[in-house]
């Protein structure tokens, strides 16, 4: 491995730690994806159909704005990529990160934290996001 990234996104802390724990066993850098505008604990109720999770995730077009400034992926040839399990998916902000990186030759493993899905099917949801990668589970 030349070098490893570990990337995450965590509504609640869960995945936060997690992603360290993934990056202190391979050695890898960290990044956090970060929305422009964070969560609140109304955005994340599931039950309210309206709430801002539900409307973003029931759009698979919904590209939530990031925060912060975006890593350089060109010294990196594997990246892990870490989320809370949404509606069987991925976030949509972990979608934004996505879509503003590219990933042709670079080696993607996601990890999930979940209630009971496991990673569903988000190996393949990531891997048409990104054709040019080898996505692993």
């Amino acid at each position: 491995m030349k070098k490893a990234l570990v990337v995450y996104f965590s509504a609640s802390g869960v995945t936060a730690r997690a992603a360290k724990e993934v990056a202190a066993a391979v050695g890898a850098d960290l990044y956090e994806i970060r929305p422009e505008q964070p969560y609140t604990a109304a955005d994340l109720d599931w039950r309210n159909k309206q709430s801002r999770s539900s409307l973003e995730m029931t759009d698979p077009d919904s590209r939530p704005a990031m925060a912060g400034p975006m890593p350089d992926l060109g010294e990196y040839d594997t990246v892990f990529v870490g989320f809370p399990i949404w509606w069987g998916v991925e976030p949509r902000v972990v979608d934004t990160f996505l879509d503003r990186n590219g990933f042709e030759g670079k080696t993607m493993i996601p990890f999930a934290t979940s209630g009971g899905s496991g990673l569903s099917g988000t190996p393949d949801t990531i891997a048409a996001l990104e054709p040019g990668a080898e996505v692993r589970e």
